[in-house]
């Protein structure tokens, strides 16, 4: 009877969002003209609505807000790594959903009010994950240092003065947090830091075991880490457990579709593109909106007694696999391959068109690695996995830093496609 119910509460959520929607966005009005939502709606009906894509959002930005612009309490932008930064509109509303999202992700890795978090990413620029972050651990009633991306030098200070319990950062920061403190004599085993919350990169293979990324952390630190998955676009976050068994769905505040390529539902274990509906937005809700994002998905019963849907590592971007002499890579695939290798601490791939538009992959490489045995390493791992070898650029080091970890850039900007 209790799991009726609350299927039921599941469906009235969604059919709530979906009239909320048709009924205040001017975008919806049109996007769902002549479609109803009737009082016997099932979550199966939700297949008679369109889906909305990244080009509707950003071609009709504004026609989604859905409050006056006075009730607009903060505006945030996505980071532009997929295509032009369109803005979300929250309301005061939004942002007490926005904390009480990133309390329940906090509390799902173990983090309580006892914590103190170092966050490591960026609170300014629009950025949504800093604030979302800051207004969680508020919310958990836990303490917040602020810090920021980068500075590892300023990152040690804080932790061996303020003594941080969690770390909220980018994966690939922490290699460089690691060689920093290797370098000047750190005893980061000894730190007060216990765990790690990763944000931007996927620290898991698709088997949900540690990637090489992830292995490498851990070899070197004994800390937990929790894999995420999030976007502007959902004012949400799916997040790992305990059981480190794939990233758990809120769903009271998203619902979940996984399409694959047939427009079919994934069944348990298979890959397909996450399209989510905001539950209870007042700003910028959507609907069946298509991430771009591919995952696997996992319906079974969690070990630690969940039973929300869970999302594998992002397999990749559907506007990002790469056809590269007649052979097709997503990114990860590169990203596995250098981030393997611990003489490699910066790097950066290029996608380009040659003369007849096919893509062209070059890795811009720190300059010690140009006459080294990593380089004959790097490119039998490249024929082996990739079964091609990429192009190679060998630069300073500080200046391929600057390249990646730019000022104006909110992640680590480990690829870019040129046209």
């Amino acid at each position: 009877m209790s799991e009726e119910i609350i299927i039921n509460k599941s469906v009235l959520s969604l059919k709530e969002a979906i009239l909320y929607a048709k009924n205040e966005s001017p975008f919806y009005r049109k996007h769902f003209d002549g479609l109803d939502v009737n009082n016997d709606f099932e979550a199966e009906d939700l297949k008679k609505f369109p889906f909305t894509t990244k080009d509707d959002l950003s071609e009709n930005n504004q026609e989604f807000l859905c409050v006056p612009i006075s009730e607009v309490a903060e505006y945030v932008t996505t980071s532009g790594t997929s295509g032009e930064p369109v803005t979300i509109y929250l309301t005061k509303k939004d942002l007490q959903r926005l904390a009480e999202n990133e309390k329940t992700s906090l509390m799902t890795t173990g983090a309580t009010s006892d914590d103190i978090f170092q966050l490591m990413t960026t609170i300014d620029k629009q950025f949504m994950a800093g604030l979302a972050y800051y207004l969680g651990v508020q919310e958990i009633g836990g303490g917040m240092i602020r810090i920021g991306p980068g500075v590892p030098a300023l990152q040690w200070k804080s932790i061996l003065l303020n003594k941080p319990t969690v770390l909220i950062a980018v994966p690939s920061f922490i290699i460089n947090l690691l060689d920093y403190a290797k370098s000047n004599n750190i005893d980061f085993q000894s730190s007060s830091v216990k765990s790690i919350i990763c944000i931007g990169e996927p620290i898991s293979e698709d088997d949900l075991k540690l990637n090489i990324l992830g292995k490498r952390i851990v070899m070197d630190w004994k800390v937990n880490l929790y894999s995420t998955y999030a976007s502007t676009e959902m004012s949400a976050a799916f997040t790992e457990c305990l059981s480190q068994n794939g990233c758990h769905l809120n769903e009271e505040l998203l619902h979940l579709e996984v399409i694959k390529e047939d427009n079919d539902y994934a069944k348990d274990g298979e890959v397909g593109e996450i399209v989510i509906t905001s539950i209870g937005t007042e700003g910028t809700p959507l609907v069946r909106y298509k991430t771009g994002d591919l995952a696997r998905v996992h319906y079974a019963l969690c070990s630690c007694g969940r039973t929300s849907p869970r999302l594998g590592p992002i397999i990749g971007r559907k506007n990002q696999m790469i056809k590269f002499k007649g052979t097709t890579i997503f990114p990860n695939s590169i990203y596995e391959i250098f981030d393997g290798l611990p003489d490699i601490s910066c790097y950066k791939v290029e996608i380009s068109k040659d003369y007849l538009h096919h893509d062209v992959i070059t890795i811009l490489l720190e300059k010690h690695i140009e006459k080294s045995r990593t380089l004959n390493t790097i490119i039998e791992q490249c024929q082996s996995k990739l079964r091609v070898v990429p192009h190679f650029v060998f630069l300073e080091t500080d200046y391929l830093r600057s390249q990646v970890y730019k000022k104006n850039i909110r992640k680590p900007e480990k690829i870019v496609f040129k046209g």
